[in-house]
């Protein structure tokens, strides 16, 4: 998918929040380098020893930039109050009730 596209997407389901911007920024960039990661080895095996396995830089990259894209999304979740699922979980459910009978 083009980031513009993507970007334009994410916004939407933010509804153009200002302060989902900069999150929304994070997440097409890490979209893109993790994209860019898959391309590399993730593993260098010992070519005497097939048993001795050892990750590459590449990897380590990819396990880190998932993390923080995970955390992105997490965020971006929270913010805009969805959590990319059909279904409420129960708890919201009963929170919604409870913030809507005190209204």
């Amino acid at each position: 998918m083009q980031e513009s596209t993507r970007k334009e997407e994410l916004l939407k389901i933010a509804k153009d929040s200002v302060s989902a911007q900069v999150i929304v920024d994070d997440i097409i960039f890490l979209e893109s380098r993790l994209d860019e990661l898959k391309k590399y080895p993730m593993l260098r095996v010992d070519p005497n020893n097939s048993q001795r396995q050892k990750i590459t830089p590449a990897a380590r990259q990819y396990k880190e930039f998932l993390q923080q894209y995970i955390n992105c999304l997490k965020a971006f979740a929270k913010l805009t109050g969805s959590d990319f699922t059909e279904e409420e979980s129960p708890l919201r459910i009963y929170f919604n009730q409870i913030h809507a009978d005190s209204k």
